[in-house]
């Protein structure tokens, strides 16, 4: 039987870090205190520090920019695992998955949807349109995404949206995100539209219906440009 491995002082600190990003204290994007605070904070030596933040940087969580301080750039080791792998997998079989979770997102998101999930998909519904008549693509992009994102987060099923957040960075794609801009509103039905009125009315049906609609059309106007 193996002895039972001492847990070192850096390792208690990258818990505590990463469980500071967890809970929120310290959203993706913003700047985590300096050195000098967290070790005011914690009541431990710049090395463990400087270490623990090595650590939590080689997972993905964190990253360093020159001169500038340490960001927080991801909330979840786990998904930065996924988008790894998602990064790198045949675009085939990244398409397929991802689909395959849009339909059940859309599904659920009917089902579990709150007053506050259908707020935010509609704000979202409402900036891609508008970034659309402006031809803003950086704008379209992060609505659409958003839009997505919301619709996967209206589903409360947490194991979902740590699988659909990996997708981020094909989601993102600037080609994938003119495409979409350029298809033509009269072309077809509205169907990030027809989504939202099902999943606000709790029609799960009609949700998913809608979800493979979008799909359907997605993957024709694909198939006709790489034709």
């Amino acid at each position: 039987m193996e002895r039972v491995a001492r847990t070192s002082l850096v390792d208690v600190v990258v818990d505590r870090l990463r469980d500071e990003i967890r809970k929120g204290s310290w959203p993706v994007g913003t700047k985590i205190p300096t050195e000098a605070k967290l070790v005011e904070a914690l009541g431990v030596s710049r090395p463990s520090i400087r270490e623990a933040v090595r650590s939590l940087v080689q997972l993905g969580l964190l990253e360093s920019r020159q001169g500038d301080g340490t960001y927080v750039v991801a909330e979840d080791e786990t998904t930065v695992a996924l988008q790894r792998v998602v990064d790198t997998a045949d675009r085939d079989e990244v398409q397929l998955v991802r689909h395959t979770l849009e339909v059940l997102a859309a599904r659920e998101a009917a089902t579990n949807r709150s007053a506050a999930d259908i707020d935010a998909l509609r704000v979202a519904l409402q900036g891609r349109r508008s970034a659309k008549a402006r031809a803003d693509l950086d704008a379209f992009i992060d609505h659409d995404v958003a839009f997505h994102f919301g619709v996967a987060r209206a589903s409360h099923n947490t194991l979902l949206l740590d699988f659909y957040s990996s997708f981020e960075n094909a989601m993102r794609d600037p080609a994938h995100g003119a495409f979409c801009m350029g298809v033509p509103e009269d072309a077809h039905r509205d169907f990030h539209n027809d989504l939202f009125q099902a999943i606000q009315r709790g029609d799960h049906s009609a949700a998913t219906r809608a979800a493979i609609y979008g799909l359907d059309v997605h993957e024709r106007h694909l198939h006709a440009v790489g034709s």
